[in-house]
C-alpha cells in the first residue's frame, strides 16, 4: 500500500455561499470516501440562512474523508471534506479497491459521464458536473454475491435505497436482490428539491423513469412513480411485531401517542425567526385595511389570459395587484424608503425591488424582482413566474432575497381574508392580499354579487405617517377597482 503524504491531500473548506453568512448546514452528501471526484463536480448540498446551494469541488482526486455528517451546521472556513490529489489519489483509492476485491462482483469497471447537466451554483457560475463510480473487479458470481456487491457500491456512492421495505409475508427462501440501479451505473440525475420530495415520499430515485432533459428526474416523475406503486394488502400494513393489548387507560389505536415533537430551528427558518423578531421590535408597525370590489380586475385577468402577448406567461390576480402597488408607489414615492439607524437618516429609493413572500418546505423566503418599477406588464408577468418557479424548486439564490424595498404577501391563497403582516427587515411597507370571494356588494345602487377582497398595508411609522400610508393603500384599491387607472395613472 502506498504511503500518502499530507501534501497530497487537499482540504475543501465551507465557502461563504450566502454573501456574508457565517455558517451553513450540510443537507446531503453526494459522495463517500473512496469515490472519485472531478473539478466542478457537485459533492454536497448545503443550506444557509437564505437558500439551499450545491457545492462543487475545485479539483480532481479521490475522497479521503467527510469531516461532518449530514445535518451538521458548519462554520464558514471550516474544512468539510478531504480529497487526495495527484499521487495521493491513487494511494487513497487502493484501500477501497482492496475492500471491494474481497467481495465477489460481476459488474465491469464503468465510468458514466452524464451530459448536459449544468447546475447554476451561487458563486461558481455554470459548470458541468459528473458522478464517477470506482472500478469494480470480479467475474461471474452467484446472485447473492451480486446483491451484496451492488448494495455496497450503491451505499458508497450515496444512492442506496431510500428506506428499508416493509416486511412482507413469509415466502420461500430466495437469494437477496440488489437495489434497483440504472443500467448505466449513473447516479440518478435530479435537483435537490426533487431528491427531498422522493425521500419524503419513500421513492427510490433509481427506480424512477426520467422525463426531463438529459435524463433529469422531475417532480412529476416522482409523483408518477408513487401513483404506479400498488397499494400493499392490509395484511402487509400491520407491524411485524404483535403489539401488546392496550390497557383500559391507553389511547385509541388511531391516536398518535407522541405528545411532543421537537424540531431544530436552523437554516432559513432560524433566519426568518430572528428577522421577524428584530423587525417587530425595531420598526413601529401600523396596519391599515380596505375592502375593495375587484370584479373588473378579475375580468381583466381573464382577458389577458386570452391575449397572445401573454402566451406562456403566468397571468393571475397577483400580477395586477403587483402592478397596482407599483403605480401607487410611483404616485407616492416617499413610501419607498428605509431607515438608516447609524446615520439617523431616511433613505428614499427611486427604484422598487418588489418582494414576493413565498412559503417553501424550508420556510418562508422573500425573493424580490429587481427594478420592478421599470418593467412592462408582460415583463412583470415573466419575472413573477420565474420567481415562483425558482422558489418552489428551492433554488432561490441569496442575492435574489437581498435589497428588497417593499413586499407583497398573498395570504388569500390559503382562504384567509387578510392579516397584519410584519415588515421584511429594512423595508418600509408590506401589502397583504386576502382571499377574493363572491360577496353581496352595493354596485350602482343595487346589491349584487361581486368579487371582493380585503387588503392590509403594514408600514414603518418612522418612515411613513398615517396620511402617506393611507394614500398608498387607497391608490392600490382604486386601481384594482378600476383597472383602467393603470393607463391614466401610469
Amino acid at each position: 500500500m502506498t504511503t500518502m503524504t499530507d501534501s497530497s491531500v487537499r482540504e475543501f473548506k465551507m465557502p461563504d455561499v450566502g454573501e456574508g453568512l457565517t455558517e451553513a448546514e450540510i443537507l446531503k452528501w453526494y459522495v463517500q470516501p473512496g469515490d472519485t471526484v472531478t473539478d466542478g463536480q457537485v459533492v454536497c448540498e448545503v443550506e444557509t440562512a437564505k437558500a439551499a446551494v450545491e457545492l462543487p469541488i475545485p479539483y480532481d482526486g479521490v475522497v479521503r474523508e467527510l469531516h461532518f455528517p449530514e445535518g451538521t451546521t458548519v462554520d464558514v472556513g471550516t474544512s468539510i471534506i478531504a480529497v487526495a490529489v495527484g499521487d495521493g489519489a491513487a494511494a487513497a483509492a487502493e484501500p477501497v479497491q482492496e475492500a471491494v476485491a474481497d467481495t465477489p462482483a460481476t459488474a465491469e469497471a464503468e465510468e458514466p459521464k452524464p451530459e448536459g447537466r449544468q447546475p447554476v451554483l451561487v458563486g461558481y457560475g455554470v459548470s458541468t458536473s459528473s458522478t464517477r463510480r470506482r472500478p469494480r473487479k470480479g467475474a461471474q458470481a452467484p446472485a447473492a454475491a451480486q446483491g451484496a456487491s451492488a448494495a455496497i457500491q450503491a451505499e458508497l456512492n450515496g444512492h442506496g435505497p431510500a428506506a428499508p421495505a416493509a416486511p412482507a409475508e413469509p415466502a420461500a427462501p430466495a437469494a437477496p436482490s440488489a437495489p434497483a440501479v440504472p443500467a448505466t451505473g449513473d447516479r440518478p440525475l435530479a435537483k435537490p428539491p426533487v431528491r427531498k420530495l422522493a425521500k419524503d415520499l419513500g421513492v427510490d430515485l433509481a427506480t424512477v423513469v426520467p422525463s426531463g432533459p438529459d435524463g433529469i428526474i422531475t417532480r412529476e416523475d416522482v409523483h408518477a412513480a408513487v401513483s404506479a406503486q400498488p397499494a400493499p394488502p392490509e395484511s402487509q400494513t400491520a407491524p411485524a411485531a404483535v403489539a401488546p393489548a392496550p390497557s383500559p387507560t391507553a389511547a385509541p389505536a388511531s391516536y398518535d401517542t407522541t405528545r411532543e415533537i421537537r424540531i431544530p430551528v436552523k437554516g432559513v427558518r432560524k433566519a426568518t425567526a430572528a428577522a421577524m423578531v428584530g423587525s417587530a421590535f425595531t420598526a413601529p408597525h401600523v396596519t391599515e385595511f380596505v375592502t375593495v370590489d375587484v370584479t373588473r380586475t378579475m375580468k381583466l385577468v381573464e382577458e389577458l389570459k386570452q391575449d397572445k402577448e401573454y402566451a406562456g406567461l403566468r397571468v393571475n390576480p397577483l400580477l395586477l395587484i403587483a402592478k397596482a402597488l407599483l403605480v401607487a408607489i410611483r404616485r407616492n414615492p416617499d413610501v419607498n424608503a428605509s431607515w438608516d439607524e447609524a446615520a439617523q437618516e431616511i433613505v428614499v429609493k427611486h427604484y422598487v425591488n418588489l418582494g414576493i413572500a413565498a412559503a417553501t418546505p424550508r420556510g418562508l423566503i422573500v425573493p424580490n424582482i429587481k427594478d420592478a418599477h421599470a418593467q412592462t406588464l408582460p415583463q412583470l408577468a415573466g419575472s413573477l413566474g420565474e420567481l415562483v418557479s425558482t422558489a418552489r424548486e428551492g433554488k432561490t439564490s441569496p442575492a435574489a432575497m437581498q435589497g428588497g424595498t417593499v413586499t407583497i404577501t398573498n395570504v388569500g391563497v390559503f382562504g384567509v381574508d387578510t392579516g397584519t403582516p410584519i415588515l421584511n427587515p429594512g423595508e418600509s411597507a408590506i401589502l397583504a392580499v386576502g382571499a377574493i370571494k363572491l360577496q353581496p356588494w352595493v354596485h350602482k345602487g343595487k346589491v349584487k354579487p361581486r368579487q371582493v377582497t380585503t387588503l392590509a398595508l403594514s408600514f414603518d411609522h418612522r418612515l411613513v405617517d398615517g396620511e402617506l400610508g393611507s394614500k398608498v393603500l387607497a391608490d392600490v384599491a382604486a386601481v384594482l377597482e378600476q383597472p383602467k387607472r393603470l393607463i391614466s395613472w401610469a
